[in-house]
């Protein structure tokens, strides 16, 4: 048995030896329930397959600064970090932390439980804009893979939106937003084509 296979870390989400050293970047592509242990996790376009799963006290402070609603959070982006003096009961384990969220005009600081009758403040800083063009790119991948996540397929964008290079963002994520918020559905939003049938 190698060994080394059991201390690699989890490839299924964010692990803070991912950011212990280089803080990440992260595109959300959707917010989905986890599990009990970890009950949000937040989809991104830079690494598929791996969301970032935070905490609680994170948790607090995403709601504190992009509001309750996930569905508003796709296409916003996350910057995470790894800090060392996080601690799981009395051990130093290292955990993920935020330090700057796009959408956001200035710093925010909120006074945070982080243990039981102990608060503490956290400052998350604004996310400077990406150069205009690789932030599109980023933004439209982002985009299809929401889209993907609830069954609707590039085709039918084309289809409502025209060429992929024509597509508004603004207005992709507004299709989406109340698809998920229930104010309309997929079937209402991209309808069938009417099939006309020749006689015989």
């Amino acid at each position: 048995m190698d060994l080394t296979e059991t201390t690699a870390p989890r490839s299924d989400q964010q692990n803070y030896d991912d950011v212990a050293s280089t803080p990440r970047t992260l595109t959300v592509t959707e917010v989905k329930r986890g599990s009990a242990e970890q009950p949000v996790e937040i989809h991104n376009a830079e690494f598929p397959g791996r969301p970032y799963k935070p905490n609680k006290t994170m948790r607090r402070l995403l709601v504190a600064a992009w509001g309750a609603d996930s569905t508003n959070y796709v296409g916003r982006r996350i910057t995470i970090y790894g800090d060392p003096e996080v601690t799981f009961g009395r051990d130093k384990t290292g955990g993920i932390k935020i330090s700057h969220l796009s959408h956001i005009d200035k710093p925010i600081s909120v006074s945070l439980t982080v243990t039981r009758g102990k608060r503490k403040p956290f400052t998350v800083q604004p996310l400077a804009d990406a150069p205009t063009a690789p932030d599109i790119t980023v933004r439209i991948s982002a985009a299809l893979a929401a889209f993907e996540g609830i069954g609707v397929h590039e085709s039918q964008l084309v289809a409502k939106f025209g060429p992929r290079d024509q597509w508004d963002i603004n207005s992709l994520l507004g299709v989406y937003q109340a698809i998920r918020s229930g104010e309309t559905s997929v079937d209402a939003a991209f309808p069938l084509p009417d099939t006309i049938f020749e006689e015989d």
